[in-house]
């Protein structure tokens, strides 16, 4: 479900057309340098770029999905299709028509980028003024982060500024939502955390449970939901400003079974590894080691869904998260949530049986069969045993069947410094044929809407 939009005065509109122009002539004069390069290899230099492309996915895909000389083809192809491409290309003459195509097209998607983002500015996310809190509290947890808390002095600081301080002992596991609520029957008028975003999301249930202030202090190894919020994670003492120069937004805060998050559930492949008790020290080497079996072998798990009203069957891995990311191309660890007050829980359900399925998913990207992308207001996930491993951001957990994941809307109140860096413009996701439209289309008279309803 999309939201419309309305605009007054043309802010930026001209702008957003000429580059989406320029961004049109760029991409024909990509098209024509092709042409005119047919005869000198033009489809070769095309041609061999997918084929590499393919190769590349492939052989990810046996690394992955195998072990032994297979894991090793694979880990081989993958690396030395990309050198094998250079060779051909130096050794055809066929360097300068990659370059240029490649430049070209370059320059065409960094243009389309940038209308798509003149054309709709973020909205901004200015909250209201409030007062300091009179009795704040701060759970900090020493180890997260790899010792933020004590780098950064954030113990002394938030002292300094009027608050108490609850500081974790990593020796001896603690309940964390426990503590929150003997805080809040203390008097306790703001709660706050600095740690990973697994504690933030406890903390922050009890808060919205009491319509309780929530502090975040971007103290953890990540920071997920504090980029989000647009906080510094460079320096987390800076979230601190919050409790004397402050503003409020209300967001919202996902549940999963009764369990509040703050950032994304997983199902699936990625749930399975982080259940391993030595993933915490060896990530890379513990999801190499399990995901044959996980992809291929005896210890393959799929996951059905009904989202909303459709149904995703047979899910390798399964994300949802509250509210949705703006652009597949940033599904990593960058990748951002331009908003958290939408009201909808994002969708991503990835399903790859094979090295072909693989290229395809590479090759067409948010288009090809085996990824779903969408949002919903409820998830229902089952599987063929009575309890599934479930990662709650991060967290390694077990959840009775069916799982069902909604969202609380505004359920939140976040404090925030009025002085943070702000969330970046996400990167939009590519659509030649808004290009098009926005290159040269009717200008839109005021009031009326600046994208076609979904």
């Amino acid at each position: 479900m999309s939201r419309s939009r309305r605009t007054g005065p043309d802010h930026g509109g001209a702008a957003a057309r000429l580059v989406a122009r320029l961004a049109v002539l760029v991409a024909v004069g990509s098209v024509v340098v092709l042409v005119l390069a047919v005869g000198k290899g033009g489809l070769v230099v095309v041609g061999a770029g997918l084929l590499t492309l393919v190769a590349c996915a492939a052989g990810v895909w046996w690394f992955l999905a195998h072990r032994g000389a297979v894991r090793l083809f694979g880990a081989a192809l993958a690396l030395l299709a990309p050198v094998g491409l250079v060779i051909l290309y130096a050794h055809d003459g066929l360097w300068l028509t990659a370059l240029v195509l490649l430049l070209c097209w370059v320059v065409a998607l960094a243009c389309a980028r940038a209308a798509l983002r003149m054309s709709r500015p973020p909205r901004p996310r200015r909250g209201s003024a409030v007062p300091p809190p009179d009795r704040p509290v701060l759970i900090m947890n020493p180890k997260s982060g790899g010792g933020k808390v004590g780098r950064f002095g954030l113990v002394e600081r938030a002292e300094e500024l009027g608050a108490r301080v609850i500081l974790l002992d990593p020796s001896a596991p603690a309940d964390v939502e426990a503590l929150a609520r003997d805080a809040v029957a203390d008097g306790a008028d703001l709660l706050g955390v600095a740690g990973g975003d697994g504690t933030q999301a406890l903390v922050a249930a009890v808060a919205a449970e009491h319509d309780l202030p929530f502090l975040v202090v971007a103290a953890g190894t990540r920071n997920h939901f504090a980029m989000d919020l647009g906080l510094d994670r460079s320096d987390p003492s800076r979230c601190l400003d919050a409790l004397t120069d402050g503003e409020e937004l209300r967001i919202d805060l996902g549940d999963v079974a009764g369990r509040a998050f703050v950032n994304t559930v997983s199902f699936g492949v990625y749930a399975d590894v982080v259940q391993r008790p030595e993933y915490r020290d060896d990530k890379a080497g513990t999801a190499l080691s399990l995901m044959p079996d996980l992809l291929l072998g005896e210890g393959v798990r799929r996951v059905e869904a009904r989202v909303d009203d459709a149904v995703l069957s047979s899910q390798q891995a399964l994300l949802v998260s509250n509210n949705a990311y703006q652009s597949l191309d940033e599904l990593s660890t960058g990748a951002r949530r331009p908003r958290l007050d939408d009201g909808e829980l994002g969708v991503l359900g990835i399903r790859v049986e094979d090295a072909a399925q693989a290229a395809d998913l590479v090759v067409r990207g948010s288009q090809s069969t085996g990824l779903t992308v969408t949002t919903a207001q409820r998830v229902e996930v089952t599987g063929d045993t009575d309890e599934l491993p479930v990662a709650v951001d991060g967290e390694a957990l077990r959840m009775s069947t069916p799982v069902v994941c909604t969202l609380r809307p505004g359920a939140l109140r976040v404090r925030l410094p009025r002085d943070r860096p702000g969330v970046a413009p996400p990167t939009p996701t590519v659509d030649w044929r808004r290009i098009v439209s926005l290159a040269f289309g009717r200008r839109p008279r005021d009031g009326e809407r600046t994208e076609p309803p979904s």
